[in-house]
Parts: structure tokens; sequence; C-alpha cells
């Protein structure tokens, strides 16, 4: 597949993924190169096959997945424990493009994909250890502020969604978290995760854009305080010292609970993550 995308100076991350979780598939790289554009689009995560379409017929009624119904109650809890409050940051990724395109053939030497995500990641564990109240809990009256940084990545399965969990990301670097990344993903759409690797997240990252979303508005994985939506990133017209130019660029929108964030927390720590992103520096990858 990047063989074919390579052949014909194709960027696989400026193409539209119609599988899983976003993902590219060949299919997709087959239709823009022949300029018929995508795929249709697959099938929701977790929605039934299509019935046909029969006048005056009823409506299908499916049971809840055991999967669904956990999503459900968690969702539910979340809402009713935290009082959710979001900021949104626009984020420019043209230095990260640039470092992407150097070292990802790097790092697939060394067995890793090299991913907006990557970078993201890197910066976000930074930031928490700088504030450490949105890597915190609540237990009661009392905060609990965690000495490690156990970063949940959202991931999109065919029935539901699942949010498996880098222990000890702060630890890392971009390498390590990189491979770290991609295997839960890989393990998690194949069912080869075990139980403590969805346990023990302190900051999770979810990533709408994915899909095509501009951002997102994501709900709070309890005991959390904080998730942090990736919107799509694209190419977009932007001033620049009172000139129009063009810049790869993407919204993140942090939801933090408002019980023990203030916004001015909030809004530091996302200040922080986007001066992070947009003064990369090299050396770290």
């Amino acid at each position: 597949m990047r063989k074919i995308a390579k052949e014909h100076n194709v960027d696989i991350s400026q193409i539209p993924g119609s599988g899983i979780g976003g993902r590219v598939t060949k299919q997709d790289i087959l239709g823009f190169i022949d300029g018929g554009g995508p795929p249709p689009t697959a099938r929701p995560a977790g929605e039934p096959a299509p019935a046909p379409f029969v006048r005056g017929a009823a409506d299908q009624v499916v049971p809840m997945s055991v999967m669904r119904k956990k999503i459900a109650e968690h969702m539910v809890l979340s809402k009713r424990t935290s009082a959710h409050v979001y900021s949104v940051f626009e984020v420019n990724y043209s230095r990260v493009d640039q470092i992407r395109k150097t070292k990802k053939d790097e790092y697939e030497r060394a067995g890793a994909k090299l991913t907006y995500t990557s970078f993201i990641a890197k910066v976000v564990v930074d930031c928490l250890r700088r504030h450490r109240t949105i890597n915190a809990s609540l237990d009661g009256d009392n905060i609990v502020y965690r000495n490690d940084i156990n970063l949940g990545i959202a991931v999109a399965l065919e029935n539901g969604l699942i949010v498996p969990v880098v222990k000890a990301a702060g630890e890392k670097n971009t390498l390590g978290l990189s491979k770290a990344i991609q295997d839960i993903a890989d393990r998690a759409r194949s069912k080869k995760l075990n139980p403590e690797e969805v346990q023990g997240g302190t900051f999770t990252i979810t990533n709408p854009g994915n899909f095509g979303a501009q951002f997102g508005l994501p709900i709070i994985n309890q005991p959390q305080v904080a998730i942090l939506g990736v919107g799509t990133i694209e190419k977009r017209p932007v001033v620049i010292d009172d000139a129009i130019g063009i810049r790869l660029m993407g919204f993140l929108t942090l939801g933090y609970d408002h019980r023990l964030v203030d916004g001015a927390v909030a809004d530091q720590f996302m200040a922080d993550v986007k001066k992070g992103i947009e003064h990369f520096d090299p050396a770290q990858v």
C-alpha cells in the first residue's frame, strides 16, 4: 500500500480513510490516484447491516451489545459526575509535518509509525508534568495528584469504542510512544488486550478528526478530570504577518471537570500544548 502511494507521490496523511478508525485502505489510495474520490464510507461502528426497505414494515429492534451497554453506563455516569467545560485552540501543525516527513522512514525501519498523534502525545505528556492538576483525579473531597502519566488512547472498533492505556507514558520518548500507541491500537482492534491494559489511565486523547470532524466535545473518561479531542488536520488559509498563507491547521479541544480544573488552568495547559506542537524540537524525534 505504501509502495503504491510512494510510486505516485501521494501523501497518505492527506487521504480521507474509509477503514476502521479512519485508516487509509488500498482502495482509498487507488481511488485518490484515479481521481474518482474516496470509496463509500464504511458502516458506522456498531450499526447493524441496513435492512431492505419495505413500505409499512415494522422498525428494526436490536438488543444492545454488552460493550454498548458498558459504554452507555460509563458515559451517563461521567455526565452526572463531572461539570464538563470545554476550551478549543487552533494549532499550526506545519512544523511537525515537516519533521514527520523527514523522519517517518527512519521510524518505519525501527518498526513504528510517526503520526501526528505521536507528536501530540509527546507534547501532552511533557505538559502534564508541568500542569499536575490536569493529570489528577478526585476522591470524595480529596484531590489525588498522580505521580505517573498513564495515557489513554481512544480506539474505534466495529462494535464500539475502547480506551487502552499506555502506562508510564511520561517516561517514553517520541519513538517509544509511537510504538506503544501503535501496539495497543492494533491489539485493541484484534481483541488481544489484557484487562489491565484498559485500566489506570490518568489522561485520555481521542481523535474524532479521523472521520473529518473539525473538533469534538468528548466526555471525560472517569475518574480522570480532562480529555483531549483532536480535530481533523488539513491545509487552511491563515493570516501571517498581514498576508494570507496556507498552513496545516487543526483544532484541539480540552474537555475538563470544572469541579477541580478552572478555566485559567485549562487554558494555560492548552497554550502550553499549542506552543509545544508549533515549536516542536526536532531533537526529540
